[in-house]
């Protein structure tokens, strides 16, 4: 009689972990990895506008009744104008080329008007003169300007200034930057400037009076100075101490 062959167990208990890693395999492969979109670049930061930078010096001149010249202007001007709540800043630049001078003069008083048709801007600088002491001051100020997306124009006004001091028969003269505070929302930037409200002689500045911040700017460099010469000195002197007391140490036999 055959005998039938039975199946043995082993050979399928075998098989069942390579089914297993095949389909594994195919799984995985079948399976894509995720794509990673690369990080959006933030856009670039907007740079701060930029201001009018330093403004030309005018030179300006008002004549009296007689038609002479009775005030006398050389500087730079800048007006800083901010709103209420001190957000909004505009910085105009007065423009010599583009500035009408115009003003009077009285023995007590004299008035630098600067009109700028083309900017709607103007500027009114008083300046009044102490008889009794016989010095100057710039002693009120008043600005009316037309700023960009602004419907009324913008005015502001001081009478109660003392800036620019001076004396009868010279010329105030300040070479550094001077911020002038007229009101809460406006300052006027001066720079070089030279004024003579009164006294003038001919078309020329008198002598001039220097300001405080150009004295201090000269009283460093002299300090500086001074000091390397003392500290050169006290060198000196102990090299020459120093060597006396070396030929003192040597007694002639």
């Amino acid at each position: 009689m055959a005998q039938v062959a039975s199946a043995r167990p082993w050979s399928l208990g075998a098989a069942l972990p390579l089914i297993l890693a095949a389909a594994l395999h195919q799984g995985f492969a079948a399976v894509a990895p995720p794509t990673v979109a690369p990080p959006t670049p933030a856009p670039p930061t907007p740079a701060p506008p930029r201001g009018p930078g330093r403004p030309e010096r005018g030179q300006y001149q008002v004549l009296g009744s007689n038609g002479t010249v009775c005030l006398l202007a050389s500087m730079g001007l800048q007006l800083n104008i901010s709103s209420q709540d001190q957000v909004v800043q505009d910085v105009l630049n007065i423009k010599p080329n583009l500035t009408k001078a115009s003003g009077s003069c009285d023995l007590d008083r004299a008035v630098l008007q600067l009109i700028s048709d083309a900017d709607r801007t103007s500027l009114s600088l008083v300046f009044i003169l102490n008889t009794t002491s016989r010095k100057f001051h710039l002693g009120e100020a008043s600005v009316t300007a037309a700023l960009p997306d602004v419907k009324e124009p913008f005015w502001a006004q001081n009478l109660s200034l003392d800036y620019l001091r001076g004396h009868l028969g010279f010329s105030y003269l300040c070479r550094q930057e001077q911020s002038l505070m007229v009101a809460s929302n406006l300052s006027i930037n001066v720079f070089q400037v030279q004024v003579q409200p009164f006294g003038v002689v001919g078309d020329q500045f008198g002598a001039a009076e220097e300001c405080q911040l150009d004295q201090d700017d000269m009283l460093v460099p002299i300090i500086v100075g001074g000091a390397l010469a003392g500290l050169v000195l006290v060198v000196l002197l102990a090299y020459l101490i120093g060597r006396r007391r070396s030929h003192a140490g040597y007694q002639t036999i």
